[in-house]
């Protein structure tokens, strides 16, 4: 499979989350129409230029079905075996209705413990890049088969938006079985008004949510929570109704369906607000002059070839600072691909010898542009 962005750069991500109220049926588990009707959408947003993760409930009301359960069950054990069960319809559904238009989709499950320990953080940021850049339609789900209380994020919303964080989405789009925020339930006020616009975090904003769904465990209010969160790396969150798709691709041209919820810093800004102020640095990398002037003026990549010290101990994806050879003047920190031991081994080398002095390659950055901020 080859590249299929002719200049990544200018392409954007969104991370589109669906949920169970739009994915279940009460017959076979699934609403296949609306997954073909999806595919379709995503498709002819990635001709756009837009790049699509999809977050997608169901597993466990495919599970559900599948078992004859005509309630969710409480006992952890068994949630985990309708998810298990409901996985394998829910990625066949997701594989088929992309094969039609001779796309390539993906599976990944992932827990709580994969994003917040830095280095499987990372390990899942690459591998989800990879897919986008190979032109994969990656389909994310929490591991409800092993994910436990202390480690589960509790909703798919709260996924969705980590995953935006995770792949730094432009927009996280949760479709919803509603037309975005309404300012009272409108299966109980008809003319309820809808909340066209807002900025994430605005605390007026809870008192419109209702309670959450039969068979989701999310309802507005962590719609609301999972679009403050996503602001966190500068996504803008849209609530829309699942049944209107062909409204998303009015996204691009500015037209907005539903409830725009508005990050309320750019991405750079909120991205260098949590670099710079959520994390103490575990270690300093000193830099030779040629490496301070490309990062301070082009904007680049540190490669391993532009340290000249390691100081510190540090692991992958552990946030460290970038000085000047004097190490008084600290220009730039991010998260570093490499530990500082295997960092001082490549230190000072170009990128094409790494595998070779290690025996392996994580990444041919030191630390990737992406996850560094320039001070």
């Amino acid at each position: 499979m080859t590249d299929h962005r002719s200049n990544r750069h200018e392409r954007q991500r969104w991370v589109i989350k669906l949920g169970s109220a739009l994915l279940s049926d009460s017959q076979t588990g699934l609403n296949q129409g609306l997954i073909g009707a999806l595919a379709k959408a995503c498709v002819a947003l990635r001709d756009r230029g837009i790049d699509i993760v999809l977050v997608s409930s169901g597993a466990i009301a495919q599970g559900m079905a599948r078992l004859g359960w005509a309630e969710r069950p409480h006992e952890l054990y068994q949630l985990q075996a309708a998810a298990a069960v409901g996985q394998m319809g829910l990625v066949q559904a997701y594989q088929q209705a992309f094969e039609g238009f001779a796309v390539e989709t993906a599976q990944v499950l992932l827990t709580g413990a994969d994003l917040s320990d830095r280095t499987r953080y990372l390990n899942a940021r690459s591998a989800l890049r990879s897919m986008l850049t190979l032109g994969i339609v990656p389909v994310v789900n929490e591991n409800d088969t092993v994910a436990t209380e202390e480690i589960q994020f509790g909703d798919n919303d709260t996924l969705g938006a980590l995953v935006s964080n995770l792949v730094e989405a432009e927009y996280l789009v949760i479709l919803t079985d509603q037309g975005g925020l309404y300012e009272a339930d409108p299966r109980k006020v008809a003319d309820a008004p809808l909340v066209k616009t807002a900025v994430a975090g605005d605390p007026a904003l809870e008192a419109y949510a209702g309670p959450s769904g039969v068979l989701g465990r999310g309802g507005m209010l962590t719609k609301l929570q999972a679009a403050t969160k996503a602001a966190r790396s500068g996504a803008s969150t849209i609530i829309c109704s699942g049944y209107e798709l062909e409204n998303l691709a009015g996204i691009v041209d500015g037209n907005f369906p539903g409830t725009l919820i508005r990050a309320g810093a750019g991405r750079v800004a909120a991205r260098k607000q949590w670099l710079a102020g959520s994390m103490r640095a575990k270690g300093v990398l000193l830099l030779d002059d040629g490496a301070v002037g490309v990062l301070t003026t082009s904007g680049k990549s540190l490669l391993p070839v532009g340290v000249i010290q390691v100081d510190g101990v540090f692991e992958r994806g552990d946030l460290v600072d970038c000085a000047a050879r004097d190490g008084r003047a600290v220009v730039a920190r991010g998260l570093v691909n490499y530990s500082s031991s295997d960092a001082t081994k490549i230190a000072g080398q170009p990128s094409s010898e790494i595998e070779k002095i290690l025996g392996y390659v994580d990444e041919p950055e030191l630390i990737h542009r992406d996850n560094m901020v320039v001070l």
